[in-house]
């Protein structure tokens, strides 16, 4: 049976999606930006940041599915610019352990919701 994970401490969705969805032990989150879930207001200053504000909103949902970054097995990343890539990286893997971290796939796309420059999902599993 499904379960829907809610929490105020990410970004309410802006559509017809939830934040996550839980079943049979594993978790599939819809994808994140870097929306500030207390004024939902986008951050945009640099990718640095709005990659940080991803991977937050990323954490506390899985903490409301009672998991950790640990428990990631799949991440898909959406970019705008492939430029960005290694500044990126340089955040996202201050996130995971090396050793265990997700598998993972990074897309350049032509846009992305409200026009962001980064977009996050994950799959991770109990």
């Amino acid at each position: 049976m499904k379960k829907i994970i809610f929490t105020d401490k990410a970004p309410a969705p802006i559509g017809p999606y939830n934040q996550a969805i839980l079943i049979n032990g594993t978790l599939y989150t819809s994808g994140q930006i870097a929306l500030n879930p207390k004024t939902m207001e986008l951050i945009k200053d640099s990718i640095e940041n709005e990659t940080i504000q991803v991977m937050e909103n990323l954490k506390t949902i899985l903490k409301a599915a009672a998991m950790t970054f640990e428990n990631a097995v799949k991440v898909t990343i959406f970019i705008i610019n492939m430029d960005d890539f290694s500044r990126i990286n340089a955040v996202y893997q201050t996130y995971f352990d090396e050793k265990t971290a997700p598998a993972r796939e990074t897309v350049q796309v032509a846009c992305l919701p409200k026009n962001v420059s980064i977009e996050i999902s994950m799959i991770a599993v109990q």
